[in-house]
């Protein structure tokens, strides 16, 4: 199968809405430059992440030992991550016994294929999925698929694979579906449109609506009820009419073989129960071995991601039951590089993500540059860590990513199953500094070489003291320099630069507490 989407420009579905694509992106500071220039998307971050700070802060402060309750989340997944392969056989075992389909795709391109072929099965399309068109079209007619929020299926592209077998895949989560008609991207992991304003979503819902099934309504305000009344309306005749959804996963518990999905809208509920067939992607990583691990999690991902103690809609479905809900029952368990970052006993812990978005909410970073400077599926402090290691650092956006940080460990005290994101950025950063190991070298390498040579020799490093003491005389009593010749003029661009002592601390040590010299 072709690869879904491995260049910067944009698939087209047959209704004609455009999906952007991830990889090639330039880094993450050329990415955050025009977005920090944005007042409205500064505003926006600013008020929905704070408001959701705070109700995380208060039901958190609920709970008697949070912090005990941290510590348990955290050793149940790195027990399960231990013996992963153990718990997904038994994941499997317990799948086919309750009657769903185990398939295993080992990247992004597999478990695509996987999808399509099972979607052109249960809508009467050819077995197979060729990469065979004529005149770029496929020779199938099309159908189309709802679709339960994913960070999986995003993460993989399977919106864009599905569009190009041409299959419409419809996102009912109502913040997804901003993104979708919005020719747009996530940009928060929980609240993927949290860029938009309500005057904004009001525009896209009269634009484009009409344009992919029921239009919006005459005379709809910007006041959420409206707006939540047309995304119902515009939904409804797609969850009646599909016959295929495709969801992710939560968790998946292995001694059952029991998926969970928690959302807040019902749209969730109505994709998992409807349609005939029902195809979910699972990262390996979501396996929990028991009931009483899923317990854990259950208090801890509500109040860590939309600040409730409970989820208005959790879903839990153990393979196909006869006469109830969808009869057709596939599970795809994905790997797409989480094997490798398994073998990192530092870098796994970014495995033990349960995808609250916690740590978005508390980073200043984020909170100033939005979702999208971060070029991936997974913004914010986690997206920083994940996606260098399931990507690699071979690209500029990839390779800038562990930089996309103060170190402030806000994110750490945050994360429901205390993930080091500090402590994993810095080992990240020390990955991308090796690759450049060698060649010609930067101007910040040359810098520091030069450092070092000084540094190397006490003689060296005093006489480059005494020749900043004697240029500090040139700038009189100013205690700071706004303007330095190349190549220190990027420093005073954008900071001053402090005027140099007069004196060396080793100069005045020796004139105030040691004898003079005979």
């Amino acid at each position: 199968m072709k690869k879904a989407a491995r260049s910067t420009a944009p698939e087209r579905n047959p209704v004609g809405i455009t999906t952007p694509t991830y990889l090639g992106m330039p880094k993450f500071p050329k990415l955050a430059a025009p977005e920090l220039r944005n007042p409205v998307l500064r505003h926006n971050l600013q008020m929905a992440t704070h408001t959701i700070r705070d109700k995380r802060a208060q039901v958190v402060g609920e709970v008697d030992d949070w912090e005990a309750l941290r510590v348990d989340g955290a050793r149940s997944k790195d027990a399960a991550l231990n013996n992963l392969d153990e718990h997904l056989e038994e994941l499997e075992r317990n799948l086919q016994k309750a009657g769903a389909t185990v398939h295993w795709a080992r990247d992004a391109e597999e478990a695509c294929s996987i999808v399509v072929e099972l979607v052109q099965e249960s809508l009467g399309a050819p077995a197979k999925y060729s990469e065979e068109r004529s005149g770029g079209e496929t020779s199938w007619g099309g159908g189309e698929v709802v679709k339960v929020k994913s960070m999986a299926t995003q993460e993989i592209e399977l919106n864009e694979a599905l569009e190009a077998a041409g299959i419409s895949a419809w996102e009912t989560d109502l913040a997804e579906l901003i993104v979708q008609l919005g020719h747009d991207r996530p940009s928060h992991i929980l609240v993927p449109a949290i860029h938009r304003n309500r005057s904004q979503i009001r525009e896209i819902f009269d634009r484009e609506m009409g344009k992919v099934g029921r239009p919006a309504p005459d005379g709809m305000t910007d006041e959420p009820a409206q707006l939540a009344e047309a995304a119902r309306q515009h939904l409804r005749e797609k969850f009646l009419r599909a016959r295929v959804a495709i969801s992710g996963a939560n968790f998946a518990v292995a001694d059952t073989g029991t998926l969970v999905v928690l959302e807040s809208e019902g749209n969730g509920r109505m994709c998992l129960t409807l349609p005939e067939t029902l195809i979910s992607v699972v990262g390996i990583e979501k396996v929990v071995p028991t009931w009483d691990d899923l317990g854990t999690f259950m208090q801890l991902l509500p109040r860590s991601s939309t600040g409730e103690r409970m989820n208005p809609y959790t879903t839990m479905w153990t393979g196909a039951t006869p006469d109830d809900g969808p009869q057709d029952v596939h599970v795809v368990l994905l790997d797409n590089g989480r094997t490798r970052v398994l073998e990192d006993e530092l870098g796994r812990q970014a495995l033990r993500c349960i995808r609250c978005s916690a740590c978005l909410n508390v980073c200043p970073v984020y909170e100033r540059a939005g979702g999208h400077a971060y070029g991936s599926v997974y913004p914010g402090p986690i997206g920083a860590v994940l996606t260098p290691q399931l990507r690699g650092t071979a690209s500029p956006i990839d390779e800038s990513l562990p930089y996309a940080s103060s170190l402030c460990g806000a994110c750490f005290d945050a994360c429901p199953v205390r993930i080091d994101i500090p402590r994993m950025l810095v080992e990240l950063r020390s990955q991308v500094v090796d690759q450049h190991r060698g060649g010609v070298p930067s101007a910040e390498a040359a810098g520091m070489r030069a450092a070092s040579w000084v540094f190397g020799n006490h003689k060296r490093l005093e006489g480059v003291q005494a020749g900043a003491a004697a240029a500090s005389r040139l700038f009189g009593k100013r205690t700071s320099i706004s303007q330095l010749p190349w190549p220190a003029s990027a420093w005073t661009q954008a900071r001053n630069a402090p005027t140099p002592p007069k004196e060396s601390f080793r100069s005045w040590w020796r004139r105030t507490h040691e004898e003079p010299r005979s």
